[in-house]
């Protein structure tokens, strides 16, 4: 079993086996989530209903099959068998005891749905990301420029085998393809899709136009945002909402696109070094992608959801990530360059007074490519190596 670092999730998930029977995390491929479990509940048997036999007892016979696991269990790739679950409900039901089963899965919406249907008001379902910086810093070799940084992302394999990222990512995207994709979908064109993936990575931190990503790979309007859907349920890439809380009617609602992991969008966008990202026309979308990213997998692992948008008005005034709390909003600007400077809050300070104007109190922060922390008259100005500072105030 692997070791690893400890993870910023497993605190939930020791909090979650205290109170309910079931556990459910779900994620990326590769996310870390079966060393996860099996650091967090060391005493669990380990099942992984991937390996072939174990998925045929499991259909054939599921009450035997969880008969044998009556202590319960780590039930790994859980929705390969979505039919278990039924067969689950009734075990957790006659006994009740709390963190007995610990379920993982890789899809999306087919296991949270099969969640839905059989497991409601039996287990928290929980999402492990790939490393956040935060965590990443726990290796005792990381990255310590922003270039490298940007281009391993953060899988945790990488990371803890000190492998060569664009090798193994490369490896990744075609096991995704191959194996991934014709079990949410049946697609006749593997290639097309290959090609609309790489598409959605260069407009990775941009809107999410399904009309011109449609056109530009040969497709049709509701195939793209089909296909899309499916990077979404295999935690390839995400939609974030446009905020629009009475602020007026010169919005623009479309969401924007962003790729979960920043060193999977280097990728597909053939960047095969880190140097390259120096002076790469997208290096300012993939330091946005890592921004963004960051802020969500610090609230996701830490049991929160929602609360993330952006901004933009048909004027041109725009915030790259807007962060609801009960305090108010914390409004977020990702600035690739390396140089402090006042200018470098521009383009958030007409926002923040169109969106105080509304009655939202509002903090501002520029994350920007450099190395010093400073406090402006305008905001909060963070360097990206402190962005999992909770000094810093941008994630509290």
């Amino acid at each position: 079993m692997n070791t690893m670092i400890q993870r910023d999730l497993e605190a939930e998930l020791l909090c979650a086996a205290r109170e309910i029977p079931a556990i459910t995390v779900t994620g990326p491929r590769q996310s870390g989530k079966t060393t996860l479990c099996q650091n967090a509940f060391p005493e669990h048997a380990y099942v992984t209903l991937e390996d072939p036999d174990q998925r045929s007892f499991a259909e054939s016979d599921p009450r035997r099959f969880l008969h044998g696991l009556s202590k319960g269990a780590i039930l790994d790739e859980v929705q390969r068998v979505p039919e278990l679950l039924s067969y689950l409900q009734g075990v957790i039901d006659s006994d009740p005891s709390p963190g007995r089963w610990i379920l993982c899965g890789s899809h999306n919406f087919s296991l949270r749905q099969s969640i839905g249907q059989t497991l409601a008001g039996r287990t928290y379902v929980h999402e492990l990301l790939p490393l956040s910086w935060n965590e990443i810093c726990r290796f005792s070799q990381h990255p310590k420029r922003l270039e490298e940084a940007l281009f391993v992302g953060g899988f945790p394999r990488i990371h803890d085998q000190s492998l060569e990222p664009s090798r193994w990512l490369r490896s990744y995207v075609a096991t995704y393809v191959e194996r991934d994709v014709r079990l949410l979908a049946n697609l006749a064109d593997l290639q097309a899709f290959q090609r609309f993936v790489e598409l959605c990575a260069g407009r990775t931190a941009q809107l999410l136009n399904l009309s011109s990503l449609a056109s530009d790979c040969g497709i049709s309007q509701p195939t793209a945002k089909a296909w899309f859907s499916i990077l979404e349920a295999s935690y390839m890439a995400f939609h974030l909402p446009a905020f629009a809380r009475r602020v007026g009617k010169r919005l623009v609602r479309m969401p924007k696109l962003y790729f979960y992991d920043v060193g999977l969008a280097c990728c597909l966008l053939g960047i095969r070094e880190a140097d390259q990202l120096r002076a790469h026309p997208l290096r300012g979308s993939l330091f946005e992608t890592w921004v963004v990213t960051e802020v969500l997998k610090r609230r996701v692992h830490a049991g929160r959801t929602g609360g993330l948008f952006f901004y933009r008005d048909r004027n041109g005034q725009k915030v790259d990530l807007v962060m609801e709390d009960k305090a108010g909003l914390s409004l977020i600007e990702a600035k690739s360059g390396t140089t402090p400077s006042e200018r470098l809050f521009d383009s958030i300070r007409s926002a923040r007074r169109a969106l105080e104007a509304y009655g939202h109190p509002t903090k501002t922060f520029v994350v920007y490519g450099g190395e010093a922390l400073q406090e402006r008259s305008r905001g909060k100005l963070v360097p990206w190596w402190r962005l999992h500072d909770a000094s810093s105030c941008l994630m509290p």
